[in-house]
């Protein structure tokens, strides 16, 4: 008999319960659907594009960093001397380079004309004392060997006259164009040596790709580092989005763009502007998170949710209900969701 009255008592107070609760909560409104998910956060590893020992290591986990924030950075100390080394080659050709484009100086052009016009006198001076030995050996007062050495200096004086007029050509004509190009290709090389080395040196220091915060720090300052060895873990802040999931008769009245709120536990009073930024074009059973074998075993449709505003309060994991109004226009083509939703 008391286990009956007791049970009776249970099940009034059930009732009662189960009357307040929807007296004061409700039924969910029929023009809005919700969803609940996990907030997710894309993840980068960070390593060094080169190959060194780690110098020094400037952010800690937890620290919030910017696009193009220095993180850390190897010895690059070898590099550095190597650049200033194949620097004052690329200015010693570049000096070469300048010759040749200058051509030759006036100085020089009158220094060829001035050896052309000695190799003149020469052979004008060559000639009569030729002429005046063969005279002597007509009348029998030297020998022809004599006039025959008088002859071979007249050739040679033509000869030096012939390549002192050369000279002064090439002077004036001034160096070849196949020169200078030889020059300037070799100018390009040095440049791109120096290049090179500077890339080397640029991937020495590893710089933050986006806005985030460091989640894990791997690597300290004395370790080996290499593209296959990530330094850090960066949580990406934006975008951030809830991964929440569609049944099937819901997939049509959620269209890509739809405005939406997102809350959480951590703070109930709060909501968050979003929108749907995508709905997957497959179905696939639903994740082994959800509680029940019956939904597990249904079909349903991945939806992210990106958040607008209050990033910095959302966490990787972090349980969310996605508000999605039913009765909203279709948005417009091109708009900007984020802004459009106020």
């Amino acid at each position: 008999m008391k286990i009956k009255i007791i049970l009776i008592i249970a099940a009034v107070a059930a009732v009662l319960v189960g009357v307040g609760w929807f007296c004061n909560e409700g039924p969910p409104p029929q023009n809005e659907l919700t969803l609940h998910g996990n907030v997710d956060i894309r993840q980068v590893e960070l390593a060094f594009n080169a190959s060194g020992r780690i110098a020094q290591i400037l952010a800690q986990e937890g620290t919030r960093v910017k696009a193009g924030q220095l993180l850390a950075s190897l010895d690059t100390e070898r590099l550095r001397l190597s650049r200033q080394q194949a620097e004052a080659q690329v200015a010693v050709q570049r000096q070469v380079v300048a010759r040749y484009v200058a051509g030759s100086r006036p100085e020089e052009i009158r220094q060829a004309r001035a050896q052309r016009d000695a190799a003149k006198v020469a052979v004008v001076d060559a000639e009569a004392y030729y002429r005046r030995q063969a005279d002597l050996v007509a009348r029998n007062f030297i020998s022809q060997q004599q006039a025959d050495s008088a002859r071979f200096a007249l050739d040679k004086a033509r000869d030096q006259l012939k390549a002192a007029e050369e000279t002064l050509r090439l002077a004036e004509l001034g160096p070849r164009k196949e020169d200078i190009a030889a020059a300037k290709a070799t100018l390009a090389a040095d440049e791109a040596t120096v290049a090179v080395l500077q890339r080397d040196l640029d991937e020495g220091e590893l710089h933050a790709p986006s806005d985030g915060v460091i989640q894990n720090r791997i690597l300290e300052p004395g370790d080996m580092a290499s593209p296959q060895k990530p330094v850090f873990t960066l949580a990406l802040t934006d975008p951030v989005w809830v991964r929440a999931w569609l049944a099937e008769p819901q997939l049509g009245r959620v269209p890509v763009g739809a405005h939406a709120w997102v809350q959480t536990d951590s703070h109930p009073d709060k909501r968050y502007r979003a929108w749907v930024g995508y709905v997957s074009p497959s179905a696939e059973f639903t994740p082994k998170s959800v509680e029940t074998a019956e939904i597990r075993s249904s079909l349903v449709y991945q939806v992210r949710v990106f958040v607008c505003e209050g990033q910095g309060e959302l966490r990787l994991g972090m349980p969310a209900t996605v508000t999605i109004p039913l009765d909203q226009a279709p948005p417009a083509q091109g708009a900007a969701p984020c802004t459009d939703g106020k």
